[in-house]
């Protein structure tokens, strides 16, 4: 009868980022400097797969764009990201069970691009979220 509140949480945040890509929305999205684009071809250039071998994933799951080094680089130092930094209302696993929940909530973090307005974005994140 009443909606989970994770569902409610998880469809908050595909308003801001596609869940399948980690793209975050167009609303949030700059044009890439030339400077900076030469840049992250640089970095793919020198470095190679060593730019994000360096975290461990379990096997069977890929990097974010690694047949793109150059964009990869993009992602970490440009491109806006979005993160969940804390929840609130879940129980500790050991003690979880199937039960409807009161509230749940979450905190995030939307990193943005250097030259986007830190007012615009939160005009754009209060818009999708309400």
């Amino acid at each position: 009868m009443v909606p989970e509140t994770f569902r409610v949480v998880r469809q908050l945040l595909n308003r801001l980022d596609d869940p399948v890509t980690g793209e975050v929305i167009k609303e949030f999205q700059v044009e890439v400097p030339e400077h900076k684009r030469k840049e992250a071809d640089f970095i793919a250039a020198k470095y190679g797969d060593s730019v994000y071998k360096k975290f461990a994933m379990h096997e069977g799951v890929d990097y974010i764009k690694q047949d793109n080094i150059a964009e990869l680089y993009l992602n970490k130092a440009w491109n806006p990201n979005l993160s969940i930094t804390g929840a609130d209302g879940l129980p500790p696993v050991a003690i979880a069970g199937n039960v409807c929940r009161p509230m749940t909530t979450v905190r995030c973090s939307m990193r943005l691009c250097p030259t986007f307005d830190a007012h615009k974005a939160n005009e754009i994140m209060n818009e999708k979220l309400s």
